[in-house]
């Protein structure tokens, strides 16, 4: 029988390209996010390319009840959830904290925090009932480090690194791993989000070095998740070699 991954946030950017990843691995695949276009098209891509079964579920992971009722009304084969990718993840302006936009604040904490909290809570309980599982967190290189400006957003990273401490510390007992992968800059729909659309200034903040594809940072979650079973890889963190040096360099352009 297939394994089954649930990977958060599919319709673009890392989730997209794990689920290439995963399904190129045989994996049969659950994608979750908000634009329904777009988690149809990719599973009409993948069904094309891969021979693996795809479900989709349209919902925002901020939304609670919308992650229960999604989740929850999946029908009970698939949720033998071998890996659940917490991707889902986002940020929204920057602006030193006396002038950030406490709807821009909601938003991140809603989405990369309280987001993975629902998703892993219904998640973590289907795989303490099957036996097994592993759970990769999305951080950032953000959750290690923060820079100016970056105030909240590097708040709700950080946070995501201290959840996945405690989540592998809570699950180990019920054989589920967990680890978290922090990639530095990466060029994906993220810096065009933060900025609300402005691509001329996301295209800066790329310049003058080479950011991580949005596959380099698929492939290293396939290694944590590809490991023997007795083997659990805590954190990885995954950077651009010009960024290894100088983990704000990114942020020069910003």
């Amino acid at each position: 029988m297939a394994k089954i991954a649930l990977i958060t946030g599919a319709t673009a950017g890392i989730g997209e390209a794990c689920a290439h990843v995963f399904a190129r691995e045989g994996y049969n695949l659950i994608l979750t996010g908000r634009r329904r276009d777009r988690l149809d098209n990719l599973a009409s891509a993948i069904n094309t390319q891969y021979n693996v079964e795809v479900a989709v579920a349209s919902f925002d992971i901020r939304n609670r009840q919308a992650v229960i009722d999604n989740l929850e009304n999946l029908p009970a084969e698939w949720k033998k959830v071998d890996v659940l990718i917490n991707n889902a993840g986002l940020s929204q302006g920057l602006d030193p904290i006396q002038n950030g936009d406490p709807g821009d604040w909601d938003t991140m904490i809603d989405t990369n925090i309280k987001g993975l909290l629902y998703a892993s809570k219904i998640v973590s309980n289907w795989m303490i009932a099957n036996g097994y599982g592993h759970i990769i967190n999305l951080g950032s290189i953000a959750g290690k480090e923060v820079y100016p400006n970056g105030n909240v957003y590097c708040a709700t990273k950080h946070a995501v690194d201290a959840l996945n401490k405690g989540m592998r510390l809570d699950l180990l007992p019920h054989g589920i791993k967990v680890t978290a992968v922090h990639p530095g800059a990466v060029e994906t729909e993220f810096s065009e989000v933060r900025f609300k659309g402005d691509k001329d200034r996301a295209k800066k903040v790329y310049e003058g070095f080479e950011p991580l594809a949005a596959l380099d940072v698929a492939e290293t979650i396939w290694f944590a998740a590809s490991r023997p079973a007795h083997v659990n890889i805590n954190e990885l963190t995954v950077m651009p070699t010009a960024q290894a040096g100088a983990t704000s360099i990114f942020r020069k352009n910003l």
